[in-house]
């Protein structure tokens, strides 16, 4: 019996993003299904009840919600490719803190500068320290997680994407700021998974200014 893999998706969404590079990845074929944020689907809806947000994984008819829950999933279910998390038990608890604060650090704060009128230059400012941070704990590695492109480096990739956004509303100039984050995403950038997957900027900044009304 073959696998059924589907995938209920947005395709500006930097968590998305995250679930289909790790699809991609472990070259699991999937039938992407882009849903509509403000009009959200029965078959969203019945597989997210909780959340009702995207991405959903559905396999096999059960749904897998959260993409980083989602990503561990990709990657315990289809073990043979590229592994995402190391085997070493310190090692996988190192870089699960990392995409934690990848979710609660970048995410909080990236949207407050598009999202909340007059924070924007606050947060601009706190954005910078914080992937200043994450070159700080990136160094001279290819990878975050050495050589092997893995969990940490799914979960931030996406957010790549959304530069142009938060330099148009934040004033920001980010890559001239964390040149060392801008080589590593173009590092990923040459991976078949991630140059698939993620949009150019300038479709998501022409997306989230036409959202907003904005020149």
């Amino acid at each position: 019996m073959a696998e059924e893999v589907i995938l209920l998706d947005f395709w500006a969404s930097m968590f998305g993003m995250r679930t289909r590079i790790a699809l991609e990845e472990k070259k699991v074929k999937f039938d992407y299904r882009e849903q509509d944020l403000w009009n959200k689907g029965s078959l969203l809806l019945e597989m997210n009840p909780i959340h009702k947000k995207i991405p959903v994984l559905i396999h096999n008819g059960k749904p897998v919600c959260e993409s980083l829950i989602q990503v561990e999933y990709i990657d315990e279910t289809w073990p043979r490719e590229n592994p995402f998390l190391p085997s070493d038990p310190y090692q996988r608890a190192h870089a699960k803190f990392w995409a934690d604060f990848i979710d609660k650090k970048v995410n909080v704060t990236a949207r407050r500068i598009w999202a909340i009128k007059g924070e924007e230059k606050e947060a601009s400012k706190e954005l910078i320290d914080i992937f200043k941070t994450l070159e700080a704990e990136l160094g001279d590695k290819h990878y975050f997680g050495g050589e092997t492109f893995g969990y940490v480096d799914i979960a931030l990739i996406g957010f790549y994407s959304w530069f142009g956004v938060y330099n148009k509303f934040g004033n920001m100039r980010i890559e001239t700021e964390c040149p060392t984050l801008t080589a590593w995403a173009q590092r990923c950038l040459k991976r078949e998974s991630v140059a698939k997957t993620l949009p150019e900027s300038e479709k998501v900044t022409t997306f989230i200014s036409q959202r907003l009304g904005v020149e």
